[in-house]
């Protein structure tokens, strides 16, 4: 039985769930969705769905503009027959529809798949096979090795000693490595048979469903006792079980309520300024329309009162109408004929070019690293554009920028310094670690000194120190092929307990309540009585271990501005040890501090209640343990610090500097201190003269600061480093900026922009990205290149396809004024129907998916290149109104021109046409040869498919047109193809060849001369901006000041954990790793660039 608890119904809180949990039939004791009445589904229903249709094109109609050409249809306003504008709009439709049709039909047979999936379910005390879909809240699961997990399950035992559990979450977050859940002592001991399984009936009272995969709270009532549960004893649909032959779990979330499916279509639609601004312009053109139709329907009423009474043929039309109606259908008439004003075409044309582009990035080979076989991927395809205008880049530092594979290099202990290569001879020789059985071969360290002190036993504080290491941590440990193998949380904690094994302190094995370490051969037992976790808030890790002659003692280590506030006050060799912090600093190591205290026997145990109670509360339960922890970890006594070494990946600090040079300020979000982020800013290049540090102590402060003063911010900083950002302040940093770019793993998904890095650590990140690299160094290619082009092509597109658009349409405007606005056009209706999605669509495609100004090779050598985008200079309100005022003039010329041609020779010659069929298609030979010619202009980037496009497009126009208007179609439908002949007896008139060529000859002065006003007289002219800012560079580059100099202040003397829990519940439970998968991936090297044949000069052209 299973109840959501509600004010009324039950005893228990309210934002809770309560499970009783008993096995029984899957169609009994539940009940199905709707049975009770005004129950809103709080179970949901058991089949999962992606699919987003339920009514196939229903989405293809929010466009409001779609709408629009179905007036054509209605007889009483139609002044254009239906097909001029069905047949357009279905071929827009009909494309989006087939590409949206087919990903739907692939999510359905995902779906279907999934849901059907068999799974073994107890019923009674047997199993019976199942489907996923059939499962309820309450079902006791059995699963099999490498079986996927069909709902959210508590762990009730399993085949594993101390029933624990090896999943792979590689379809959850991406990750490979193997992770452990475990269940309960007191469910692996009484719930492991069938007869016990089918009498199990616990409660559990737990946390609503939620998309947090990373934590879970409740607590189990059984046997009048009560179980603290986390995170361990859950495992999760979409896990696959791996390494156990058998468990069991009984079901707390199915279907839709499942983790994994609540975080499914949470997806954040991401919207481009370009798109943004392009729907507000459609918006415009509505509005264009609108007024354009107002205004010719009034013009048509003062025609009719001036002049209707004098055309004597008007007295036979009957008076059917009143005016005012009459000028109602007149509007309409007109918005009909002007309907192709509406970019139709534009959506599923912007969709076409932005999945073209993110092939482009999918099958860039300088972005593709062999070692990883990883390439570049555009996940999210509709925002390349926005590559190309980034102004903030908000960055991880560990395994973004470093390659996170951790080295222990030096050490303090007890005030002295360990590890120094540069100093005596002997200190300086690499340590021979031969004596030690243990040592895995792999630690290079420079101090033979200290293996001396540690094998005499001279010091004490070098025992404590290592043993420390040895034991303070979360790390597995498992026998593969006779040698040790640790699993840790981070690589940070396995490179410590590697340190102390290779120095003589070797972990060996951990139980339930217990932790076996070798101590220089000697082994020794400890009892585990408490693990005080890692998480990013506390910075910190603690163990209390009593040993064999009863003493408790609590080890604790952490960054060393959390240690320093819990020493005790007489504590020695702070100073010495501060010291060595700032030494260690100055060469960028990774810094932590370790201390130890002796805890009273009483003083634990009363401690020891208070830290269960809490335990098992449900609500806040880690506000409380946070208050137990901080209260015992006081009055410690410091041991040392460890300094580890994590170097830059390669190429970092040159792609930096390039995007300093870009124009690009780079934030690094980091939680170590300002000191930490300052010695890693300066060795990658991050740093100069010109900054902003400030602690993340104060980061709410700064953060008011810079929004006030809004030029320091924007304009005075290059790069800034952020040190000690908690996960709540991190957030509040990004909405300070727009146009950013994202590079950490805990935000991608509502990032502006996120790209993801797949480093060492997994693939997590890279799922929730909109691009994944597979290092750093590439980003400079994704922005400077790949996000250049895609704002350049979007651009041109964009104001191509609207100059067309214009030039075409305003055509009927003047016509308008010579036909009494009779609402007659000026174009016969098949021009109209294939003029946007044959005679001109082609070219405007090729030309978003082919352009580009200078090549790759310039557009990195050069990064001021990048800066036009930053500025939105190539397409804004201001390019638009441009835009609108040049297909303004293109259509006076298109229209006049031909117009006074034929009126002068009207009536001089018999063989001369001049009659409105004759007129209409030398105005649209004259349109189409036009704006062909027009994007020849634009084009800086000639290729075959481009050229072809241009020739395919004409070619289309003349046969088409011919067809339209040969006799047998005009004889078969005279009806719809009333322009018999017309085509064939104009092209063989000299003269309207001359007026075709004088029309495109003249089009061509408006565009010239717009060309050369905003080259020019604009101050933001694309050549002229840019020359100006390499200039400047140069000048900026010969006057720069000094660099602010490093001195023993600024020490990275922070230390860096995972953002990972631990697995300390998970050890203090009991179990220990049987098996582990060995890690692959590498770092790649840069591959050089080469300047490509014929691209140089190019650039000085260009400007």
């Amino acid at each position: 039985m299973v109840q959501r608890l509600t004010q009324g119904r039950t005893h228990c809180k309210a934002n809770a769930w309560e499970h009783s949990l008993s096995v029984r039939l899957i169609t009994s004791e539940i009940p199905r969705q709707g049975e009770e009445e005004g129950n809103k589904r709080w179970l949901s229903g058991l089949e999962s769905t992606q699919s987003p249709y339920h009514l196939i094109l229903y989405r293809q109609f929010v466009f409001h503009q779609s709408m629009l050409h179905f007036n054509s249809a209605v007889p009483a306003i139609a002044t254009l027959p239906w097909y001029t504008t069905m047949i357009p709009l279905t071929f827009v439709l009909g494309i989006t529809a087939v590409k949206d049709i087919s990903d739907d039909i692939a999510r359905h047979k995902s779906d279907r798949e999934i849901n059907n999936r068999p799974c073994d379910v107890l019923v009674g005390k047997s199993i019976t096979v199942a489907k996923w879909r059939e499962l309820q809240v309450g079902d006791v699961v059995c699963l099999k090795k490498d079986d996927f997990v069909p709902a959210d399950l508590f762990l009730l035992s399993s085949s594993e000693p101390n029933s624990l559990c090896y999943v792979e979450t590689a379809e959850i977050d991406g990750e490979t490595n193997l992770k452990y859940r475990q269940a309960l002592s007191v469910t692996h001991k009484e719930v492991n048979t069938m007869d016990q399984l089918a009498q199990f009936n616990g409660r559990i009272i737990c946390e609503k469903p939620n998309c947090d995969l990373h934590s879970f709270t409740g607590t189990l009532f059984w046997k009048n006792q009560e179980f603290s549960l986390g995170n361990e004893q859950i495992l999760l649909r979409g896990c696959r079980i791996r390494n156990t032959e058998k468990c069991y779990g009984v079901v707390l979330f199915a279907g839709v309520d499942t983790k994994i499916m609540k975080n499914s279509g949470k997806y954040i639609l991401k919207r481009t300024r370009i798109e943004h601004l392009m729907n507000r312009v459609v918006l415009l053109i509505l509005l264009i329309l609108a007024g354009l139709a107002f205004c010719l329907a009034v013009g048509g009423a003062i025609w009719g009162v001036k002049f209707e009474k004098k055309v004597p043929y008007f007295d036979l039309v009957p008076d059917a109408f009143s005016p005012g109606y009459e000028g109602f259908l007149s509007f309409w008439g007109y918005v009909i004929i002007l309907n192709s004003i509406l970019p139709m075409s534009l959506y599923v044309t912007f969709e076409l070019l932005h999945i073209a582009q993110s092939f482009f990035i999918n099958w860039d080979m300088k972005m593709y690293c062999v070692e990883r076989d990883c390439p570049a991927k555009a996940r999210t395809t509709t925002l390349n554009e926005e590559l190309g205008q980034i102004k903030y880049i908000f960055s991880d530092k560990t395994g973004t920028l470093t390659q996170n594979i951790m080295a222990f290099k030096k050490c303090s202990v007890s005030g002295q310094i360990y590890g120094n290569q540069f100093g005596d001879v002997n200190r300086a020789k690499v340590v021979d670690f031969s004596w030690n059985t243990f040592a895995d071969g792999k630690l290079t360290f420079h101090d033979s000194s200290l293996v001396e002190l540690i094998r005499s036993g001279g010091d004490p504080g070098v025992h404590e120190f290592f043993k420390l290491l040895a034991v303070c941590h979360t790390v597995m440990v498992e026998a593969k092929d006779g040698q040790l193998a640790y699993q840790a949380a981070s690589p940070d904690e396995e490179a410590l307990v590697t340190a102390a094994r290779n120095f003589g302190y070797v972990f060996l094995s951990r139980t339930q309540d217990t932790i076996t370490i070798s101590e220089l051969g000697v082994q020794r037992t400890y009892t585990v009585l408490a693990i005080l976790d890692f998480n990013s808030c506390r910075k910190r890790m603690s163990v209390i271990l009593e040993d064999s002659e009863g003493k408790i003692k609590l080890y604790s280590k952490g960054a060393d501005a959390v240690i320093y506030e819990r020493l005790c006050p007489n504590c020695p060799h702070k100073e010495s040890t501060q010291m060595a912090l700032d030494y260690f600093a100055a060469q960028t190591l990774r810094t932590l501090c370790l201390a130890y205290k002796e805890v009273d026997e009483s003083y634990f145990k009363d401690w020891n209640q208070r830290q269960h109670k809490a335990s098992v509360v449900l609500q806040n339960r880690g506000r409380l343990l946070e208050e137990l922890y901080e209260e015992i970890e006081t009055d410690l006594v410091l041991i040392g610090a460890t300094a580890i070494e994590d170097k830059l990946q390669d190429g970092v600090p040159e792609t930096i500097q390039n995007l300093k040079e870009a124009d690009i300020k780079i934030w690094v979000l980091t939680g170590d201190k300002k000191e930490t982020a300052v010695n890693i800013g300066y060795s990658c290049k991050l740093l100069s003269d010109r900054m902003v540090l400030f602690d993340g102590h104060d980061i709410s402060k700064t953060l008011e600061k810079l929004q006030k003063d809004n030029y320091t911010y924007k304009e005075n900083n290059i790069a800034t480093i952020s040190g000690a950002i908690s996960n709540s302040e991190q957030p509040d940093m990004l909405s300070c900026s727009n146009k950013a770019l994202i590079i950490t793993g805990s935000f991608l998904v509502s990032a502006h922009i996120g790209v993801g890095i797949s480093g060492q650590e997994g693939t997590q990140a890279v799922l929730s990205s909109d691009y994944s690299l597979a290092q750093f160094r590439y980003l400079e290619r994704l922005l400077l290149v790949h996000g250049r082009w895609s704002y350049l092509r979007i651009c041109k597109f964009l104001r191509y396809f609207l100059y067309k658009t214009f030039a075409f349409s305003f055509v009927q405007i003047w016509f308008a004024f010579f036909s009494g606005f009779s609402g007659l056009s000026v174009f016969e209706k098949w021009c109209i129907s294939f003029y946007k999605v044959a005679y001109s669509w082609l070219p405007v495609l090729l030309v978003g998916v082919l352009d580009q100004d200078v090549g790759d090779y310039l557009s990195i050598k050069h990064p001021k290149l990048y800066k036009i985008g930053q500025r939105n200079e190539l397409f804004n309100y201001r390019i638009f109104l441009i835009i609108l005022f040049h297909g303004l003039l293109s259509s006076l010329v298109f229209f006049f021109i031909p117009y006074g041609a034929f009126l002068e020779i009207a009536g001089k010659d018999g063989t001369a046409v001049s009659d409105y069929q004759s007129l209409s298609t030398t105005i649209g030979t004259a349109v189409v040869l036009s704006v062909n010619v027009e994007v020849m202009l634009e084009i800086s980037y000639w290729t075959i498919p481009s050229t072809l496009s241009i020739i395919i497009s004409l070619g289309l126009y003349f046969c088409l047109t011919f067809l339209t208007q040969s006799s047998f179609l005009s004889q078969l439908k005279p009806d719809m193809f009333q322009f018999q002949g017309a085509a064939l007896n104009i092209f063989r008139q000299p003269y309207v060849w001359l007026t075709i060529l004088l029309t495109v000859a003249v089009n061509f002065i408006p565009s010239i001369t717009i060309r050369l006003i905003c080259g020019v007289f604009s101050s933001k002219g694309v050549g002229r901006a840019t020359y100006e800012d390499l200039n400047k560079g140069q000048q900026i580059s010969n006057n720069k000041a000094n660099h602010f100099n490093r001195d023993s202040s600024h020490r990275r003397s922070a230390y860096a954990f995972s953002q990972d829990k631990g697995y300390a519940d998970l050890i203090t439970s009991g179990a220990s790793i049987r098996k582990k998968r060995p890690a692959s991936g590498a770092n790649t090297n840069s591959n050089a660039q080469s300047m490509p044949e014929g691209e140089k000069g190019v650039l000085q052209e260009r400007l």
